[in-house]
């Protein structure tokens, strides 16, 4: 018989570790230092796109509103209302034969404060909250916690927030019963536990020495914002100020192999994707990398992906190139290809019953594919057709970059989406390509360091392909 037939010709996921050097190990922990300097910076859209902008214009990036007309080589971008962004490098390939995409989100679960959050309640002031996107709500308790936003005033001035980050910065928190009051509460279910509406953050308890004040303690909150930040509080009204942990990037584990971060869903893959984006010259394909809004809500509104902006920076750039002809916007989509650059969920071996084992993405196997999303019978779901998914393994497998396809748990468990199905909607070939988390949509997610440099090196090879 022959030999090492079995490994000819069967499958197997390998731990990338095991195929690294001491030098390419330098390589990955170097990378993923500067993504976890990069997080700790940018743990909201905002933040993320005002670093993005930065990290663009030092690569040689300018506005394309600073650009008359375009030319191979030409590096452009387009900010959506400082909370999306679209970039792109001009190909010496025609135009009307497609782009190469590559999109990410930058948003992430959080708490939102309501409209009319401050209120005082027996000598303690709190903040009300609507919680943002898919979380456990129970998680959210008892951490430490920042706000970070922006409050607009009626005259158009607009202030900054970012309060819990410091070390020197106070933070909050948003309480929760004592063991030995918590009989009822622990007879819930767990969803149940933590009600939507209790999801209060406590931010103080000292009174302002005014006798005849109702509410002594919030208005000591409301001097120390107008003192601070020359607001009222009718002014956070038009703000959007996110609640968010206030947990800094860490290497985790005696190996400091992977990331415990906020946000990395999906952070990671917007970071890795932009970063990638940066060492491209000379390209064949126009490469577009996408940075979007709102996924974890659907992908509305005028900055998620399901709003008309980026076609019009698309169309912008074919109008500069000096490009007109009748559906050229429609034909350019139809011959795309893009990544749908989303997290994958990590085989967690303590949860093993939610996951098909051999259909799984495991964390330090390399970036993982999925050929679907979608629930129960695929529903929702951007299917990639099988010349599409051939065509990425061949890039994959010939830059020599670790790769496995899997779905998202056990058919009937559960399922998610991506942006993937709206870029597929215009006619662009699409698969979700991303790094595998442990603890997605957690104040804390998990990744392994070296899937995030896999989704860096896979990120490249597309665009250059």
């Amino acid at each position: 018989m022959e030999e090492n037939l079995e490994k000819k010709l069967s499958y197997k996921k390998i731990n990338g570790w095991e195929t690294t050097d001491t030098r390419q190990k330098e390589t990955i922990f170097n990378f993923t230092k500067d993504y976890m300097n990069f997080l700790n910076k940018a743990k909201t859209e905002r933040e993320f796109i005002t670093e993005a902008i930065k990290m663009a214009r030092e690569n040689g990036y300018k506005d394309i509103a600073e650009y008359e007309t375009l030319e191979p080589g030409n590096k452009v971008y387009f900010v959506n209302r400082e909370k999306s962004m679209y970039l792109g490098i001009i190909g010496t390939e025609d135009i009307e034969k497609g782009l190469h995409i590559i999109g990410s989100h930058v948003d992430s679960p959080r708490l939102d404060l309501k409209p009319n959050p401050l209120y005082e309640d027996t000598d303690m002031a709190y903040l009300k909250t609507h919680y943002y996107g898919g979380i456990k709500k129970y998680q959210w308790t008892t951490i430490p916690l920042s706000i970070h936003g922006v409050i607009v005033k009626p005259n158009g001035e607009k202030v900054t927030i970012n309060i819990g980050e410091d070390e020197d910065d106070p933070i909050f928190t948003i309480t929760d019963l004592l063991p030995h009051l918590a009989q009822e509460q622990m007879e819930k279910k767990l969803k149940d536990g933590i009600e939507g509406e209790n999801l209060n953050v406590l931010i103080g308890n000292m009174p302002y020495p005014d006798e005849n004040a109702k509410e002594k303690v919030k208005l000591n909150i409301l001097n120390i914002l107008n003192q601070k930040y020359g607001i009222i509080e009718a002014d956070l009204q038009s703000s959007e100020l996110e609640i968010i942990p206030a947990f800094k990037a860490r290497s985790l584990g005696f190996d400091s192999s992977m990331v415990a971060a906020y946000g990395q869903d999906d952070k990671v893959c917007a970071y890795t994707s932009l970063a990638a984006m940066m060492t491209l010259e000379n390209i064949k394909n126009t490469a577009i990398c996408i940075l979007s809004d709102k996924e974890e809500i659907g992908s509305m509104g005028n900055t998620g992906m399901e709003s008309h902006m980026f076609d019009f920076f698309i169309s912008e750039i074919l109008n500069k190139l000096g490009i007109n002809k009748p559906n050229l916007l429609d034909k350019v989509f139809c011959f795309s290809k893009m990544l749908s650059s989303d997290v994958d969920a990590g085989f967690d071996p303590i949860y093993s019953q939610v996951s098909d084992k051999l259909n799984a993405g495991f964390i330090g196997k390399g970036i993982s594919l999925n050929k679907y999303t979608g629930a129960r019978g695929k529903s929702g779901a951007s299917d990639a057709n099988a010349e599409y998914v051939a065509w990425i393994r061949n890039v994959l497998e010939k830059n020599d970059i670790k790769y496995q396809i899997a779905e998202l748990g056990k058919v009937d468990i559960g399922g998610g989406g991506t942006i993937a199905y709206i870029l597929a909607n215009k006619g662009a070939d699409v698969i979700d390509c991303g790094v595998p988390v442990l603890s997605m949509h957690a104040p804390y997610e998990v990744t392994s360091k070296f899937d995030i440099y896999s989704a860096y090196e896979t990120y490249k090879a597309f665009w250059r392909e």
